[in-house]
């Protein structure tokens, strides 16, 4: 059965884009971020998920592209409507199994950053994960961010 344009424009319009990203920690609670090349902000690693992948295949391959190191998802931590972007993004916590720290045409600078001490040009809703993540609750949080 054909869909008529007006439905098949109304359906378009419903997509939401998925991203992922990883918040790493090292041995004493430092959390891993990289800043950005398109513009003067630190963010989480992370990106969009490719059509067929799953999310968490994305936070693994996203963290080894932008910064070098390869790592496995341990846990969900949150899920994160952003209305105004139309996107889902899901974070995840996630330890270094391998590689090593470089940058990339996305990440010109990779940084450990204590929990006080972040930079004042992270990208607020990447904040808000990062807090999420210090949080350590036994479940994800489903949370709605504005743009």
């Amino acid at each position: 059965m054909r869909q008529s344009k007006a439905a098949s424009n109304a359906s378009a319009s419903t997509v939401q884009a998925m991203g992922a990203f990883a918040v790493i920690f090292d041995a004493e609670a430092n959390v891993l971020l990289c800043h950005r090349t398109d513009r003067d902000a630190w963010n989480l690693p992370g990106g969009k998920v490719e059509a067929g992948e799953a999310p968490w295949e994305a936070a693994v391959r996203e963290v080894h592209e932008e910064i070098g190191l390869h790592v496995r998802v341990d846990r969900l931590l949150g899920v994160y409507s952003v209305p105004e972007r139309r996107e889902v993004v899901f974070s995840f916590l996630c330890t270094p199994i391998g590689g090593s720290l470089r940058p990339s045409n996305e990440a010109d600078d990779i940084q450990w950053f204590g929990r006080r001490a972040l930079p004042s040009n992270t990208l607020p809703r990447h904040l808000e994960r990062i807090e999420d993540a210090y949080a350590r609750r036994e479940v994800a949080c489903l949370k709605v961010q504005r743009v």
